[in-house]
């Protein structure tokens, strides 16, 4: 008798709980988009990392330089825009960002963007301005303009959705609707 007791009552309390109980939801690892990156961005991003890596790979791979200087500059900056741009887009896609205590992400985002974009160029033209002319050097260089242009378009892409992170927002001026309101109220006598 007890036992079939406690059966109606737990499944009383299952009907009664579970339509007014919201579950949780499921925590996913990565959340995308954000406030801070657009799907679009996001896939820029994975491209951006892509093609850093197979340029860094590339490199690495070339055995002989008769003038190493670019090479290793080439090195270090597809090196550094792989892992860089790796960690920016976890913490972007995810809420790690919530704990690092940035509190301008755009800025970071923007600027560290556009400076590896400069440095890509650069190494870039600068490698290819003097190698050794092997295919795998080739291939490295050409895998090197792909990321730079990987980096400008996620510049492009970022002005046009955000704008520039440095300019001042202009005062918003009231709505017409709320100027014709605060007009009636002053016709009123009342502010």
């Amino acid at each position: 008798m007890f036992l079939w007791i406690r059966r109606y009552r737990l499944a009383m309390a299952d009907q009664v709980y579970n339509a007014t109980t919201v579950q949780e939801p499921t925590k996913k690892c990565f959340v995308i988009p954000t406030e801070h990156l657009s799907m679009v961005r996001w896939m820029i991003k994975v491209v951006e990392v892509l093609l850093s890596f197979l340029a860094f790979i590339l490199e690495e791979v070339v055995t002989s330089c008769m003038s190493c200087s670019p090479l290793y500059f080439f090195e270090f900056v597809s090196c550094t825009a792989f892992l860089f741009t790796t960690l920016l887009l976890v913490l972007l896609s995810t809420t790690l960002h919530r704990k690092v205590g940035i509190e301008s992400w755009s800025t970071v985002d923007f600027v560290y963007t556009g400076a590896i974009a400069f440095f890509f160029l650069i190494s870039t033209i600068v490698f290819i301005a003097d190698n050794g002319g092997t295919p795998l050097e080739k291939a490295a260089v050409v895998f090197g303009f792909l990321a730079t242009l990987a980096f400008i378009a996620d510049i492009g892409v970022f002005v046009k959705t955000k704008g520039f992170p440095f300019r001042k927002k202009s005062p918003q001026t009231p709505s017409t609707a709320q100027n014709a309101e605060e007009e009636k109220l002053r016709a009123n006598g009342t502010e």
